[in-house]
């Protein structure tokens, strides 16, 4: 599960929520294309959670290449800057973050 911090600013984290409300159309055919079949994102305080569905063809460095020649996904990605930052442990334009899953009630 990717997980990403905002800025702890209400304001900034108010029209995050609202862009994600109405995500761009393209953005989410992205989504679609790498093979994403459902895709949420949750919010506790300044942290993000997202829980990704995928089909067989979807692994994070397709869509990581898919997205770089993507200009209008580059260009969404621009602008969730202006709300997002980086977790402290995260390497130069890193933004969503692989956990660590440490328990399952199976």
């Amino acid at each position: 599960m990717p997980c990403a911090g905002l800025k702890t600013d209400p304001q900034l984290i108010a029209a995050y929520e609202a862009h994600h409300r109405a995500v761009w159309p393209e953005i989410l055919d992205s989504i679609r294309q790498s093979g994403i079949r459902q895709l949420e994102i949750y919010r506790i305080e300044n942290r993000l959670f997202m829980i990704i569905e995928a089909d067989d063809t979807f692994s994070f460095e397709r869509k990581a290449a898919l997205d770089a020649v993507n200009s209008r996904v580059q260009e969404w990605e621009t602008l969730m800057w202006k709300y997002q930052q980086a977790i402290p442990t995260a390497k130069p334009g890193e933004k969503w973050m692989l956990t660590e899953r440490i328990f399952s009630l199976d």
